[in-house]
């Protein structure tokens, strides 16, 4: 009788092995976060609706501060503007050291046709501000049909954008003047956050 428990035992526990085990070679991998484009969030959000084309209107440095509310990726560079531009440049900065993260050139920006770039993805840490901003002297205007303010911080999806800015000129210099009444662009990235 003791030996019959002991055998029971014994196959009870294979068995829970098999299981456990079966299980595990069940698994399909790691999950993979989708990417997120924050841009269309931030202007339904901010209400900047009404466009104005800007063409060959003086060159500047602009773009929006941003935190991400997760550690995670850049991946890819989104950029659409209203003329056509070669060697398009698009820089990626760290806003408390005020210093240049990453540059990107964009080969071929077509008119009104939304162009993009695949990057080495460039992390991002959580709660970090950093600045994404390019340089051309074309670009949407984006503004509310009133022009009035908006109040930052505006949440879209996992990245928190704190502000809009620009410098004149087309030196790769970060910017120094900051507007709450509308947004020059169309800049924007493909974030992946970490699970």
């Amino acid at each position: 009788m003791k030996n019959l428990i002991i055998k029971g035992t014994l196959v009870a526990l294979f068995f829970t092995g098999l299981i456990s085990c079966s299980s595990d070679d069940s698994d399909s991998g790691p999950v993979v976060a989708p990417e997120e484009n924050p841009l269309e969030k931030y202007i339904n959000e901010t209400g900047f609706t009404t466009i104005t084309n800007f063409v060959n209107a003086g060159d500047y440095e602009f773009g929006m501060r941003f935190k991400p509310t997760v550690n995670g990726t850049i991946n890819k560079i989104f950029i659409k503007i209203p003329d056509a531009r070669t060697n398009l440049r698009v820089t990626i900065w760290d806003v408390a050291e005020g210093i240049i993260y990453r540059t990107e050139l964009i080969p071929t920006v077509t008119a009104n046709v939304e162009a993009s770039k695949t990057i080495a993805p460039l992390a991002l840490i959580k709660d970090k501000e950093y600045m994404i901003t390019y340089n051309s002297n074309d670009w949407y205007k984006r503004h509310k049909a009133d022009d009035s303010d908006i109040t930052y911080p505006i949440i879209a999806g996992n990245i928190t954008f704190t502000g809009y800015g620009w410098k004149s000129g087309t030196a790769q210099n970060y910017p120094t003047i900051f507007e709450t009444d509308y947004y020059a662009g169309d800049l924007s990235f493909a974030f992946q956050p970490s699970l």
